[in-house]
């Protein structure tokens, strides 16, 4: 047991198996609505549902134990909300690729990024960005994802004159609330898995209230869904066609899952304290990278859309998680999910807004770190921050936020401060808004 606990980075001198799968679980129930919208959302391409979902915790279940016993991280891995909009929306339904080819642009993005981790591209784009865009990131996400909680909890809704707004008082956006608070004061007072008791508490109590729902007939076991109608169905034709426009959109993926990744593991990892203070680097970030790249791969021949490291990994680490043993546990309670879909299912919206505003709140707190005393410093930090919940995107505040820093601190006469790679960098995301103009 020592052995196996070793190999997945676990310290019995400094962490505690206890606290480590509690985090998992923490970390599975925040990020189990992905189980119930992935297949719902490739399903509007015309693939299996059925197949979809057992394929999407097959791919989520490989990837996540990449993490836990390569990287040694406790980060979870599943197909990119976002990432499967792009797959089924864009790419299908209005740029008219089939879906088997939309798969094969994801397996081309896998491979690309395998090969740029192997040579550590990735790694050192991640090192080029400047420690206060890195804070911010940080504090961009926990915006972002207090955002998606309140949104998802009903607490606030769209509005036509104001974008959003607060939303009706119901049962369902009372319970959210009520899970905020509750998980406050339960963190308040230190409680070990706090996150965790706030999602089970208010799942029982918006039974009643029907906020949980029970459905008739309700079973706890059924058997997993067959892989075969989506499994290595990709269709090469239109890369062996040289299509131009076909490269475009591999280039895409590749791009949006970079920045996506590289966002949540930035942030996550500063908020965590697992940051070298002395040279800024994430320990293990190259082998984090690696099990991102692979998860694409085998989610694309599995029959899913990119897989992506999760930012409701920050639960987990709110709640403790710190090894791979937090990863694994996330990883074998995927493959649980295979024969208990059902119950997973049950978990509302409300029961883990609690979870994403609570996480949002501690990772605002590397606000504090920001040189805010020096403008070239602190306007593309605060572009960062506030572009990623008003884009709901972290690749676009991070894009923005690092133009904007290339852009100030050259026009301000302090160019020795940007890295080769930051001027790179630059360059492509300028090609990026500009390509689509011409």
């Amino acid at each position: 047991m020592k052995k196996f606990l070793s190999v997945l980075g676990f310290d019995p001198g400094k962490h505690s198996v206890r606290v480590e799968l509690l985090a998992g679980l923490t970390t599975f129930l925040t990020m189990s609505y992905i189980l119930a919208v992935n297949p719902f959302i490739l399903g509007e391409t015309g693939m299996d549902k059925g197949a979809l979902f057992s394929a999407t915790v097959v791919a989520a279940a490989i990837a996540t134990l990449v993490m836990a016993f390569y990287a040694r991280l406790p980060f979870a891995l599943a197909t990119g909300m976002g990432l499967n909009a792009f797959f089924a929306y864009t790419l299908v339904i209005t740029m008219g690729y089939t879906w088997q080819q939309a798969l094969a642009a994801v397996l081309f993005e896998g491979v690309i990024f395998i090969l740029l981790t192997l040579f550590k591209v990735r790694e050192a784009i991640v090192n080029a960005i400047p420690i206060n865009l890195r804070y911010a990131i940080s504090v961009g996400i926990g915006m972002f994802i207090a955002y998606i909680g309140l949104k998802n909890g009903g607490i606030i809704v769209a509005s036509d004159a104001t974008v959003t707004t607060l939303g009706p008082w119901t049962a369902m956006s009372i319970l959210a609330g009520a899970g905020i608070l509750l998980g406050g004061i339960l963190m308040a007072l230190g409680l070990r898995g706090a996150l965790f008791y706030t999602i089970i508490i208010i799942t029982i109590i918006g039974i009643p209230f029907g906020v949980t729902h029970i459905p008739e007939g309700f079973s706890l076991v059924s058997m997993p869904h067959s892989m075969e109608p989506v499994a290595l169905k990709m269709d090469f034709s239109r890369f062996l066609a040289l299509d131009i426009n076909y490269y475009v959109v591999v280039f895409t993926l590749l791009f949006m899952d970079l920045f996506d990744t590289l966002g949540t593991l930035i942030g996550t990892s500063t908020s965590a304290g697992m940051v070298d203070k002395e040279t800024g680097k994430i320990h293990g970030l190259n082998r984090a990278l690696m099990a991102d790249a692979v998860g694409t791969t085998v989610g694309a021949l599995c029959g899913t859309s990119t897989v992506t490291t999760y930012v409701e990994s920050t639960t987990g680490i709110a709640a403790g998680g710190r090894t791979g043993l937090t990863a694994f546990t996330v990883a074998m309670l995927f493959l649980v999910a295979l024969f208990f879909s059902p119950l997973f299912l049950v978990i509302p919206s409300a029961a883990t807004t609690s979870a994403l505003v609570i996480v949002g709140v501690l990772m605002t707190k590397t606000i504090t770190h920001i040189n805010f005393s020096d403008f070239t410093e602190s306007v593309p930090a605060f572009i960062t921050i506030i572009a990623m919940p008003f884009t709901a995107s972290i690749s676009e505040g991070i894009v923005l936020g690092m133009l904007s820093y290339v852009i100030v601190k050259v026009l301000t006469g302090k160019h020795k401060d940007i890295s080769l790679m930051m001027y790179i960098l630059a360059f492509f995301f300028v090609l990026k808004y500009v390509a689509p103009l011409l």
